[in-house]
């Protein structure tokens, strides 16, 4: 008999419980408590009818909806397996992410309504069975896929245990959204920001938390401004840069804070956040493979943050390691990244008094003429500067940098700054300009060559025939 990977009375206890008339979610509707475990009813009862049991898997690929949120819940508390899928990948790589888990179930779209820049869809869901799917061989209740930043993908696997880990660390963040408080999200609930931190800490405290109709500056903005509770942004240092474009914004007294997290956050973004709307950006370090690691919420210490209750963190040769019980990873894996009880997070980081400071990814320093380059020091220089909007730097065949200039800005004075603030031996080999630049669903910028590469030619090729009319 198959084995439940997931306590049902956790999902009642702590995420489903609480007065029914309250208001937990709010998409195209306010959906209260009773609301809410109506939805996950139905929808278990619609996973058991297609034969889903405890030990069972699933793989959910739906936008964010109240579909999703349904599914999700009702099939833990059945005891299943559940694998989150971005909506927007391919179905070439729905194939390849379903034969690495194994999935017997998938739950789609059949029916979906949404502008492309709605935080929230209105979905009709259809469930199939899988030929060849198999129950969970591990008592993991979350299977996730890692953002691919910088190339293929990692299977990542939590307990519920796990996760109610994870929601202990944010109770303890005395800033961190609870009951009587909202929660804009524009993180991703496949990921886990979006899921833990956004959706599952929402369930959990009684905040309420809010998708907006629009994901644009305007219509976030809009979305706060709904009520007078006190309120706090979840996002990505994108969604924080999109919103100081705003050159006056209308005053927002319930606006508590912003919180970002997901990659480094440029410079001048947490001052110029605070000027637009009196608050501070608060940022987060976490990980797919273990949540929340480290908060600097008031932006007192930033760029370090504080290690989150219960973590013990080590810096060894100049690279963070967190201690796990188990290896979070699924499948293949790279052996150097869980060694006797310790993950390697691959961030270059510095513990001091008690805070952390991540300086980039460890595979960012390069050789250049033997002499040792940042490329993370690279790109932070780069997005700087008044004329760059964004930017990422890779090596490839040496340094290669991608920016996006700032209206009315000339790559010359791009190079003219560079020329002031670097050494010659860092300076980028290539600097090639593009509208924007690539993205992943996350919204973190794409850091592989090839990817990059791609985003180069298509752009020339779409000038070519601009040029040819």
């Amino acid at each position: 008999m198959n084995q439940p990977a997931v306590n049902p009375e956790w999902v009642d206890d702590v995420l489903l419980g609480g007065p029914g008339d309250a208001v937990c979610l709010r998409l195209d509707r306010p959906v209260d408590r009773d609301g809410l475990r109506g939805e996950v009813a139905d929808r278990e009862a619609h996973l058991r009818a297609h034969g889903l049991v405890a030990g069972g898997t699933v793989a959910l690929r739906l936008p964010p909806s109240l579909a999703f949120i349904g599914f999700l819940l009702a099939a833990w508390r059945i005891g299943a397996q559940v694998s989150l899928l971005d909506h927007r990948l391919t179905q070439h790589e729905v194939d390849g992410a379903l034969e690495r888990v194994g999935a017997q179930f998938v739950v789609q779209a059949r029916e979906s309504a949404g502008h492309r820049l709605s935080g929230y869809a209105e979905v009709v869901a259809r469930v199939s069975a899988r030929e060849g799917g198999r129950p969970a061989g591990t008592p993991h209740a979350l299977v996730q896929f890692s953002s691919g930043s910088t190339g293929a993908s990692k299977v990542i696997a939590r307990t519920s245990d796990d996760l109610i880990a994870e929601l202990s660390r944010y109770d303890r963040l005395a800033e961190f959204p609870r009951a009587g408080e909202r929660v804009v999200l524009l993180s991703s609930i496949v990921h886990v920001l979006g899921l833990v931190g956004g959706l599952l800490n929402s369930l959990h405290t009684g905040a309420e938390l809010v998708f907006p109709r629009r994901l644009t500056a305007e219509g976030i903005l809009a979305a706060v401004a709904e009520s007078d509770l006190p309120t706090t942004i979840i996002g990505v240092p994108f969604h924080a840069e999109l919103l100081t474009s705003l050159p006056d914004p209308a005053p927002l007294p319930q606006l508590r804070r912003m919180i970002v997290a997901g990659e480094l956050v440029r410079p001048a973004v947490p001052p110029r956040f605070r000027d637009r709307f009196g608050v501070p950006l608060g940022t987060m370090y976490g990980m797919t493979e273990i949540g929340v690691i480290a908060t600097d919420l008031d932006g007192a210490h930033w760029p370090s943050v504080e290690p989150a209750h219960g973590l013990e963190l080590r810096v060894s040769a100049g690279e963070l390691w967190i201690a796990m019980a188990d290896s979070p990873y699924l499948g293949a894996q790279d052996p150097s990244r869980f060694v006797d009880g310790w993950l390697c997070t691959k961030d270059a980081a510095e513990l001091d008094a008690g805070l952390l400071t991540v300086l980039g990814r460890l595979d960012s320093q390069v050789s250049i003429g033997g002499l040792k380059v940042d490329l993370t020091e690279v790109e932070q220089t780069l997005s700087a500067l008044d004329s760059v909007r964004e930017a990422v730097v890779v090596h490839d065949s040496g340094i290669q940098a991608y920016v996006s200039l700032a209206d009315g800005a000339a790559v010359e004075q791009v190079t003219a700054a560079l020329t002031e603030t670097l050494a010659p031996f860092k300076r980028p080999r290539r600097l090639v300009v593009l509208p924007a630049l690539p993205r992943t669903t996350t919204g973190k910028v794409v850091r592989s060559a090839a990817a990059l590469v791609a985003a180069e030619n298509a752009h020339a090729a779409m000038e070519d025939k601009e040029s040819q009319r």
